[in-house]
């Protein structure tokens, strides 16, 4: 009786499912999969905070590096404009759409490998082909704006947490970095971090994780989130003398609950007692949370200085005092906007405006020719199509996900029910945040809602990895 060959441990290489150049020449061709709507627009996508992002870098870095301090560096996250900097130099903006292509094909190349020990690169490469195609990751690493870095960021986490056994101690440090990066990019990326860390706390407690497995996972994730929380404070300490974590956060919260409706009858209610800024402008206020905050009419953007500093210092006193007064109601009015903003996840925002155009000349001024070639300034690109197809996709990959779910349940893997975890935590938690507390915008969910495609795509890679080799079929039969 023949007795079956020994087989030697995987190596490094055969246990990632390939070898060094064909892991590089995987991830350089998924970029390339990321980057094809801007090849297709002829130009980067940018929409009207773009600029701002654009612009706020230069006025950062020379406080930084040459001590010139500036009066106002802008509103939005000032981390991310200063990584961009370097890459753009207000000159072209093509070179942050690779950067942050290439961020996205590396995080998924090791989620992938993290669930595929064979044909890993053939496998990555159907799905991140796919998830170009088909969903809004390739619009959105294309897009000069921190959206994508929020999801690459959660999965970082999920790497760190859940795939520790298949990452080198570089590829760690490069997760967290990513993490913190994304992290720092916008304020709801910092509170979904947050509560995403605290479920996977809970996870491991109800899955009896041994704890020296528990604690090396959360450290690392925490101190992702430590890092990005410390150089926010930091920062904003050093550029304003303030210690802050978002700077000059417009009142998110009090537009909220006014356009809901419980803000305006607190405010009519209490305006005679109570010293609210909002009170010298109630004949204003609209059932339109952005009709409040932007705009030329706007209260908030018409306000003195003096009288945003009192908004901002009033958002979340006002908050909470409107929720104590008629909580019901708001819940009722935070419920509907969060089922609203979960099902709105379009590609509607990549348009043109007078008022892009206008800062080229401030921002990126031998850029503006480029632009006005491109398909989104004469607003010729097919985002009803694109939304239709990414509609189906959607409800394609849940009702793929309900189908293995059996599947996983009866493997019990640790892995894919945490990418699970992830992956739906982030798309409710993004609609909670966003939708209850800011306001429905169809980027909002856009920005995460290609997670669920890869969930579906790492389910069938999943799957196939549990089905016998070829190789190993040989074995058995020669046997």
């Amino acid at each position: 009786m023949n007795q079956p060959k020994a087989t030697k441990p995987h190596s490094a290489h055969a246990r990632h499912g390939s070898s060094s150049f064909a892991s590089l020449s995987a991830i350089s061709l998924a970029t390339l999969f990321f980057l094809w709507p801007a090849f297709y627009n002829r130009f980067p996508l940018l929409m009207a905070d773009s600029m701002t992002y654009l612009a706020d870098g230069p006025p950062v870095a020379r406080a930084i590096f040459l001590h010139q301090f500036s009066v106002y560096y802008g509103m939005r996250s000032l981390i991310y404009s200063l990584v961009i900097l370097p890459f753009h130099r207000n000159i072209n903006p093509w070179p942050v759409t690779v950067i942050q292509s290439l961020a996205a094909a590396w995080v998924l190349w090791l989620v992938v490998r993290s669930f595929s020990t064979r044909n890993t690169a053939r496998r990555y490469l159907y799905l991140t082909a796919l998830l170009s195609v088909f969903t809004s990751i390739a619009w959105y690493t294309c897009f000069i704006m921190p959206d994508v870095l929020g999801p690459l960021a959660y999965l970082a986490i999920f790497l760190l947490f859940f795939a520790q056994q298949s990452l080198s101690g570089v590829e760690k440090t490069g997760l967290v970095l990513v993490a913190f990066w994304g992290i720092t990019a916008h304020s709801t990326h910092l509170l979904l971090a947050a509560a995403l860390i605290f479920l996977l706390a809970l996870y491991a407690v109800f899955e009896r994780w041994p704890f020296r497995r528990t604690v090396p996972a959360l450290g690392r994730v925490s101190a992702a989130l430590l890092l990005a929380v410390l150089a926010q404070i930091a920062l904003y300490a050093f550029l304003d003398g303030k210690p802050s974590l978002n700077g000059e956060r417009p009142p998110y919260l009090t537009a909220r609950v006014i356009a809901d409706g419980p803000g305006r009858w607190y405010l009519q209610s209490h305006c005679a007692t109570e010293r609210w800024a909002a009170c010298g402008h109630l004949a204003n206020l609209t059932g339109d949370a952005d009709s409040f905050l932007w705009g030329d009419d706007a209260p908030y953007e018409i306000a003195s200085e003096d009288e945003k500093d009192l908004y901002r210092a009033q958002d979340v006193p006002f908050f909470l005092a409107t929720m104590r007064a008629y909580p019901r109601q708001q819940l009722q009015r935070s419920a509907a906007n969060f089922l609203g903003q979960l099902m709105a996840f379009g590609l509607y925002d990549f348009d043109s405006s007078d008022w892009i155009l206008a800062q080229f000349n401030q921002t990126i001024p031998s850029s503006r020719a480029s632009y006005l070639r491109s398909r989104e300034a004469n607003n010729a690109l097919p985002l009803d199509a694109l939304t239709a197809l990414q509609f189906k996709t959607i409800f394609a990959s849940l009702a793929m996900i309900a189908v293995f779910v059996p599947l996983l349940w009866r493997r019990h893997a640790k892995s894919l029910p945490g990418l699970a975890l992830v992956v739906f935590s982030t798309v409710v938690l993004n609609a909670l945040l966003t939708g209850a507390l800011s306001i429905v915008d169809e980027r909002y969910q856009c920005r995460v809602i290609w997670m669920i495609p890869l969930l579906a795509g790492i389910c069938v890679i999943d799957w196939l990895e549990q089905r016998p080799s070829t190789t190993d079929a040989s074995a058995h039969v020669s046997a």
